[in-house]
């Protein structure tokens, strides 16, 4: 009985990768090349193959992590890198929320797609309709998964590609704001409501002319957190049934 149970979940899990692999090679595309950018840096910054693995497998998080490079160099005090990173990623916390639907049934993997839920595969998951023939959950599982070994690929291969190949590496910490601003124009194309991203544009405006250059991010996210917090109590919070799972799994 175990090893039909065994079959048929193999028997799953392949038609799942099957049907997941092919919505994830645009976000190969660019998390190899931008892994491998974050793999130079760590490198050219004395932090060899294993440091790049380790961060890429158990932080994976690829703007803090081009941010954790400075951190690191710098040796920032923790408390204040913990709140750096808090802020950083504090836009986790509203696209986690619009995820509580599609995540609320899951039973298995629950865990591990909550940590692997990034900017990119959640503009995957997000409207994955999956048919009922396949496992929904094994269709979350591979997306998350793959997505997370392109990172850690490229993470790798960036840090031995910096270990054998000297060149000049100036400006290539530019790879983390291309990165932010592929990511602010995607969203400003794909929301009809801007409001949401004014808030974070004139917020970072405003604190960059209050406390400067050096000294703008924490105060910037903090204010963002904060007017997109007010600004989705005043809508409501989320719709009725909007986080509620479209498709059915048979």
């Amino acid at each position: 009985m175990q090893e039909e149970e065994m079959e048929i979940m193999k028997k799953k899990a392949a038609l799942a990768l099957g049907y997941a692999f092919p919505k994830t090679i645009p976000v190969m595309v660019g998390y190899v090349f931008l892994g491998m950018a974050y793999g130079i840096l760590m490198r050219v910054n004395g932090y060899g193959v294993f440091w790049a693995l380790a961060m890429s497998l158990f932080v994976y998080a690829g703007s803090l992590q081009y941010m954790g490079v400075t951190l690191l160099t710098a040796a920032v005090h923790p408390i204040y890198a913990f709140f750096m990173g808090l802020m950083i990623n504090a836009r986790h916390l509203f696209y986690g929320i619009s995820m509580l639907g599609k995540y609320r049934d899951l039973k298995r993997f629950k865990p591990y797609l909550i940590f692997a839920l990034t900017d990119e595969t959640f503009s995957v998951l997000c409207n994955e309709k999956t048919p009922r023939a396949i496992d929904r959950e094994w269709v979350y599982l591979w997306v998350s998964v793959l997505d997370q070994f392109y990172w850690v690929l490229g993470s790798v291969l960036g840090s031995l590609v910096g270990s054998v190949i000297t060149f000049n590496t100036k400006g290539l910490d530019f790879a983390l704001t291309a990165l932010f601003v592929v990511i602010f124009t995607d969203q400003w194309k794909s929301h009809r409501d801007h409001r949401p991203a004014m808030v974070g544009v004139v917020s970072s405006v405003a604190c960059v002319m209050m406390f400067g250059s050096q000294g703008f991010l924490i105060p910037a996210m903090a204010l963002i957190l904060a007017g997109l917090s007010l600004w989705y109590w005043k809508n409501g919070g989320l719709k009725k049934g909007e986080h509620r799972e479209v498709e059915e799994n048979g």
